[in-house]
């Protein structure tokens, strides 16, 4: 691939550049799609002259069009992006880096999107998308109990889901965890909700606080309404799932200003399943929960982490200690090179 390359552009030196640029130019019209000019060249950091050459190009080729919305993509240019996604992504460098990451982090599968969610919430949506292509290579045909975390990540994800997911299966999501108390949108009940109506499935709540005391814990167990969802979380096949900054998650849970200070002086930069973990992965807190556990995930066949951004690189990098070796980690190109350097 690479020697073809070094071909192609010996013979026309600006073909991969233009080619990258203007095929770039059009998966960002695709996610963001209707988009206005100025907003594409913000997200893309070319200036509007320039865009405004390319755009029309692609314009005139019928690959986009215009409305008074903004721009979009036509059949033809969605077409052309599926064609050339797997040529492009490997002219980009895209599938070296889900290589080289799958290697470091220790599991088989890493699904890395361009861009940096940080700066563009859109490779948020993305990532979702990637998500929907995988639960349907992985769920098998028939019932699936899919386990799904809460957060903002999953809450984007949620949306992005289809009824493609469903063909052939009978889909039940369930929340992994008690989350009550958290805002309403982003409560891992409201995810499971939107993930039935955006895939045909259907859900089941769970109505208890995430962060209970030990006898409150044992006190619930106990209760027909929560031990029957609780045996459904048990018997999931499937895991749907983001992974937190440690600071910013326990500030979003409102934990105590003693334990924020345990956290601080630990080192904990990451949070996943109510387990906190410093930089080499090591669990420094865990809060006790009703849902599942780190430990019910090795049994699991179905695993997917979705995280993005450079700001979550570090927590990313710590929770994949952990994580069983079938785990599909969905992430931007941000977070990749990001942990690949090792900051």
């Amino acid at each position: 691939m690479h020697q073809e390359i070094e071909w192609i552009e010996a013979i026309v030196p600006d073909m991969i550049e233009v080619m990258s640029r203007r095929y770039t130019i059009l998966k960002n019209v695709a996610w963001q799609e209707p988009v206005g000019r100025r907003s594409l060249a913000q997200t893309l950091g070319m200036s509007e002259r320039v865009l405004r050459t390319e755009t029309d190009l692609l314009r005139k080729y019928e690959l986009i069009s215009s409305t008074k919305s903004g721009m979009i993509l036509t059949d033809k240019g969605h077409k052309t992006i599926l064609g050339l996604s797997a040529f492009m992504d490997s002219l980009l460098g895209i599938q070296q880096l889900e290589k080289e990451l799958s290697k470091k982090l220790g599991i088989a599968h890493c699904l890395v999107v361009p861009g940096n969610c940080d700066d563009n919430g859109k490779v948020v949506d993305a990532m979702g998308k990637i998500v929907t292509d995988t639960l349907k290579t992985l769920l098998p045909l028939g019932k699936n109990i899919i386990a799904v975390m809460g957060g903002t990540t999953m809450a984007c994800v949620a949306t992005c889901l289809t009824s493609e997911v469903a063909e052939g299966r009978e889909l039940l999501f369930v929340p992994a965890r008690g989350g009550v108390g958290e805002r309403v949108d982003i409560q891992a009940n409201n995810v499971c909700a939107q993930m039935a109506l955006c895939t045909g499935g259907s859900h089941r709540s769970l109505y208890v606080p995430e962060q209970v005391s030990e006898t409150t814990f044992k006190t619930l167990l106990k209760e027909p309404a929560v031990q029957d969802v609780v045996e459904l979380i048990e018997h999931s096949n499937a895991v749907l799932h983001s992974i937190g900054e440690a600071l910013h998650m326990a500030n979003r849970r409102s934990m105590s200003d003693k334990q924020i200070e345990l956290l601080k002086s630990r080192k904990a930069v990451g949070e996943a399943f109510g387990y906190f973990f410093d930089e080499d992965g090591k669990v420094v807190y865990k809060i006790p929960r009703v849902g599942l556990q780190l430990k019910d995930l090795a049994s699991m066949n179905c695993i997917i982490a979705v995280a993005g951004g450079v700001s979550k690189a570090k927590a990313i990098a710590a929770y994949m200690h952990h994580a069983p070796s079938q785990t599909y980690l969905v992430t931007d190109e941000g977070a990749a090179k990001t942990i690949l350097k090792g900051q």
